[in-house]
């Protein structure tokens, strides 16, 4: 992975070069992926704890086989998302049952019937960071032989596994398999992707919002059990009961703390946008934003808790008709889209890009091959991340795709 890439692009890639099986415990095993698969065994046979994704089946079973001690007894899927259940299809086995958390079966669907919608957008966040020299198979279609409500008791040979409805670090029917006797447990992406970095409560790609105080409760549920080992979706397991509890309160207090900012700010009668510009962190308070953003979860929250309707921006957001509907005329007052191209050249010149990208997304709304108005879009692009440091992924990529646009429409032109 290229040096440049955000931490997150070099989680997903790892598997990539994998050649055997990570051993976490003699008997866990973690195969890396998009979003890794674990083969847990027993001496009554084996668990998968997810299965990665499609394209990493065959390596996932390759891996796994030095390691396996008898049939294949459950897959357990701690969410609907493709990058857990993809490989479902190339693992299970005769008598295989497979287990998904409550309401899996709907969100699977609701992803499935909206894959035009959000193919798109996956492809413009995740498409150079996903890249693969074949074609990508269909996501195949799971069905959960055992949908879990709230808790589920497994007993296999000599271990237990609990599995825990636990939402809503990145989808509602998120599980928890904690292991109570041998004090492991997989998180699934309650933690996001990242460990001890803020969760993605709505991300730029798009999906169900999830709630904070949902998450906050999962977390605490997590972390009362006292974990010893702890195995999440993507990257390293993290050891050690002390280390685990303490991380659990890091992540907890600063997403508290997010939140009592934001209520207090829609209090004292602020707007979303400016607690999003005013948000800093407190001295040591501060935790990863490899996926989501403190600004993003100010942005999250006050939607969670205020709906959809900005009372500041008016009348206007009660109907179907977009402020970009005006944008011929503001440019046509403005005496043409250079003229708007040259004032945000001025403001990207001052330091300012996002002021410019505002300028140039209305002169670009009107003619949308302006050179000049595109020139400056590029560049504030490059500002931005330059600023940025490189560091999350979705702003990342979505900025050099933004980037790419630019280029290639004046290439074009």
């Amino acid at each position: 992975m290229a040096e440049d890439q955000p931490k997150l692009a070099s989680l997903v890639r790892s598997g990539d070069v994998q050649t055997e099986a990570v051993a976490i415990t003699p008997f866990v095993f973690m195969s890396r992926d998009i979003s890794n698969a674990y083969l847990v065994t027993t001496d009554a046979g084996d668990v998968l704890v997810n299965t990665g994704f499609m394209t990493g089946a065959e390596r996932t079973k390759a891996l796994f086989a030095p390691h396996r001690t008898g049939p294949l007894a459950f897959i357990i899927l701690t969410q609907s998302h493709a990058d857990h259940f993809g490989g479902v299809p190339t693992l299970i086995e005769d008598g295989t049952e497979v287990i998904g958390g409550p309401n899996y079966n709907e969100m699977w669907a609701d992803m499935n019937r909206l894959q035009p919608f959000f193919g798109q957008r996956t492809m413009k966040l995740w498409g150079s960071t996903l890249r693969r020299d074949t074609p990508q198979p269909a996501v195949p279609e799971v069905r959960p032989d055992i949908l879990v409500e709230e808790r589920l008791t497994i007993d296999l040979g000599n271990r237990r596994f609990e599995l825990i409805s636990a939402p809503e670090g990145e989808t509602i029917d998120n599980l928890a398999v904690w292991m109570p006797n041998e004090k492991v447990v997989f998180t699934g992406n309650l933690c996001g992707p990242v460990w001890l970095s803020m969760p993605f409560l709505n991300t730029l790609r798009g999906d169900k919002p999830r709630l904070v105080r949902n998450f906050l409760r999962s977390m605490e549920m997590v972390r009362d059990l006292g974990a010893e080992v702890l195995v999440t979706g993507h990257g390293e397991p993290v050891y050690g009961a002390d280390r685990i509890r303490a991380d659990f309160d890091r992540i907890i207090t600063a997403v508290r703390y997010i939140r009592d900012y934001t209520l207090d700010g829609m209090n004292a009668g602020k707007t979303v946008h400016e607690l999003m510009r005013g948000f800093a962190w407190p001295e040591g308070m501060a935790i990863g934003e490899f996926h989501g953003k403190a600004s993003w979860a100010v942005k999250s929250i006050w939607r969670e808790y205020s709906g959809w309707f900005h009372y500041e921006d008016g009348t206007t957001e009660l109907y179907g008709v977009p402020c970009r509907s005006v944008d011929a005329d503001l440019v046509e007052l403005a005496g043409g889209a250079d003229r708007l191209a040259e004032r945000a050249a001025a403001r990207l010149a001052a330091g300012q890009p996002l002021e410019a990208l505002h300028l140039v997304d209305i002169a670009l709304g009107a003619e949308p091959a302006n050179q000049a108005s595109l020139r400056v879009k590029k560049g504030a692009s490059e500002a931005l991340l330059q600023a940025s440091g490189g560091t999350n992924l979705s702003e990342t990529m979505w900025l050099r795709a933004e980037i790419a646009a630019c280029e290639a429409a004046l290439t074009a032109a």
